[in-house]
Formats: structure tokens, sequence, C-alpha cells
């Protein structure tokens, strides 16, 4: 009888083959401990080794990208996630055309973020590692101080560029910096792939939402740039994250990507048994840890887990884990997945 290892099942499920069980992980952010490479190393392997999760999702703070072209950021004053922006490269449409591509090894984000998955990777060697990277059009949209969700998230630019003047008026504009963004983040990957990575969650935030872009506007501004960045890390395992409502995770049946994740709660999704290819992450709301309901998470994981028992499936939360989580409340998350083996 073969020995499963961590790296097997999570090579084998994401090749949308069965292993001898489903994987489990969760992920949140530690807003305290992700300002250099030495704190989000030691809350990544610490959180890891805590709860024993089958594979990671590494949570850099979510504006490391936007920092390449030298937005700054206020780090002891955060809402949610987000850190409050203090100055955007973009303050004006036309500076959108001043935007370069960046080299990996000069940019201090990059460089530390490198550090932090090398080091994470010595810390948990047999444990599959994905790194979380946001599509070109999040980003760029982060950059310019505007959500890249249908809800407010980026605070601190109190008038940044409109939609309009980006997306209608300065069209080719937009085209070059998503370019050049799209190629800086793919050799980003290509050298995540160097220090060990096993692949990507890949990020299109909020933007899949046909409230900010429609399908016309999606596949101009998004879908070009989000293959170049997954084309550029098919040494790896994809999981694609389709964010928020509306998420249309059917959209990317026909991306180059294993892994589907979207919020099968949210306003207009599709529950767990929707009609994509690629192997389904999640299953569990998120919510649910935020005000640590722990028999309702126990109840949640292991419907998922029975809905799912034909099927290669990665269970997970359907999005990042609150920052008000509980450890019982985790505890019970990952004892959930165990208890499922033991009954069969």
């Amino acid at each position: 009888m073969k020995t499963w290892t961590k790296q097997d099942r999570f090579n084998a499920l994401l090749s949308g083959e069965k292993a001898d069980r489903p994987i489990i992980s969760g992920w949140r952010h530690f807003i305290d401990k992700e300002q250099n490479a030495f704190d989000l190393t030691s809350s990544t392997v610490n959180f890891t080794k805590k709860y024993d999760w089958d594979w990671v999702k590494i949570n850099p703070r979510a504006t490391y990208l936007s920092e390449i072209w030298g937005n700054e950021y206020d780090f002891t004053d955060y809402h949610s996630v987000f850190p409050r922006q203090l100055t955007t490269v973009i303050a004006k449409t036309s500076d959108i055309w001043k935007l370069e591509v960046r080299k990996v090894f000069k940019s201090s984000s990059l460089l530390e973020q490198l550090e932090a998955c090398r080091n994470i990777r010595a810390e948990l060697p047999e444990t599959p590692l994905t790194q979380t990277i946001f599509s070109p059009l999040s980003v760029l949209l982060f950059i310019a101080g505007r959500s890249a969700y249908i809800y407010e998230t980026v605070f601190g630019i109190n008038a940044p560029v409109t939609f309009e003047s980006l997306f209608v008026d300065n069209r080719s504009g937009v085209h070059h910096a998503l370019h050049v963004i799209a190629l800086t983040i793919a050799e980003y990957v290509q050298e995540l792939d160097r220090v060990g990575i096993n692949g990507l969650f890949y990020a299109v935030t909020g933007t899949a939402n046909p409230t900010l872009f429609d399908d016309s506007a999606f596949n101009e501004f998004s879908r070009p740039y989000d293959l170049i960045v997954l084309e550029a890390a098919q040494n790896g395992k994809r999981i694609l994250h389709t964010c928020g409502p509306n998420a249309q995770p059917e959209k990317f049946n026909d991306y180059p990507i294993e892994g589907i994740s979207w919020d099968t709660k949210a306003t207009g999704n599709p529950g767990l048994l929707a009609d994509v290819k690629a192997t389904v992450v999640g299953g569990v709301d998120h919510h649910l840890f935020a005000d640590n309901h722990v028999k309702s998470i126990t109840k949640e994981t292991k419907y998922a887990l029975k809905l799912m028992e034909n099927k290669p499936f990665v269970v997970a939360p359907n999005c990042a884990i609150p920052l008000s989580v509980k450890e019982e409340s985790l505890h019970a998350f990952r004892k959930a997945i165990l208890e499922k083996e033991i009954s069969k």
C-alpha cells in the first residue's frame, strides 16, 4: 500500500486525480507580522505547524505588489487587512505611462518576499507551498488607489483617478501598464519556482464581478495579462481565486489552472458542485470564523467533504480567515477532516 506524503496528495488532487483523502488548509493575515521577511516566515511557519496544514497559502501583506512601483503605506494603520495608502504613483491619469517593467532583483518588496519564501521552504521542507499573487488588473487598481472589489477596501487616497478616466479615456495607457505589471510579476513567478515554491494562489479579487467589469471589459483588461502570469507558472500548480459575489468561477474553465476557489456562499455564486473543470478548493464559509461558530464550522466542513467525496477536493475556507478567529475554531476545522477519515 502506498504511503501518501503531503506533496503526493497536493500534486494528485491538483492534477484532477483522487488521493487517499482530501487535503485541508486555512490562511489568514497577521497584520503585525507581515512587514519583513523574518516576521512573515515565523508567523507562516508557526501557523502551519500548529494546525498541521496539508499545504500552505503564503499570505504576504496585501500591498506588496503595489509597492514595486513606489506606492507608500502606513503599516501602523490598517482597515481590515489593508494598510492606509499614503501615496499613489498614478495621482493623475497621465502618470500611468510612467510605469515601467521592474526587475525582481531591483525591487525591495519582491526581494523580501523571495527571502521569506526561501526561509519558509527551509522550515517546512515537506509541505507544499503556494504564493499569493494578485492579477495585473487588481494590482493596477491598488496602485491607483482604487478598490478592486465592489466594496471599499483601499483607503487613504481621498480622490483617486476615476474608472472612466482610466478604462474609457485612456485605454491604451491602461494596456501599457497592465503589460508592464504582467511582465514584472511573470519574472517574479519564475524566481518563486527557483526557490522551491510549488505554485500560485492567483487572486483576481472582485474584478470578475460584472458590476466592475462586464465580460467584454474583463476579456480586454484581465484575461490577456492573467495568461502571461499563469503561463509563467506552468511548472507548478495554479489555484485561481475569484473573490466576492457574482464571481463566475465557470468563466475560468479555459484558463491554464489546476485549482479554482470562490465563495460558495456569496450572492450570485454557485455551490461546490459548480460546472468547473479545475479541482475545487474551498467549501467552508470563512465568515463562520469571524464569530467563531465552532459547531457550524465542523458541520459545514463535514458536509463539504461528504458532498465532494467522489471528486478530487481541497477543503478550505472560501476566502481568508478573519482576523478575529480563535484557536478553537481552527482546531475544529482541522479536526473535522480527521474525524471524517476515522468514520469511514
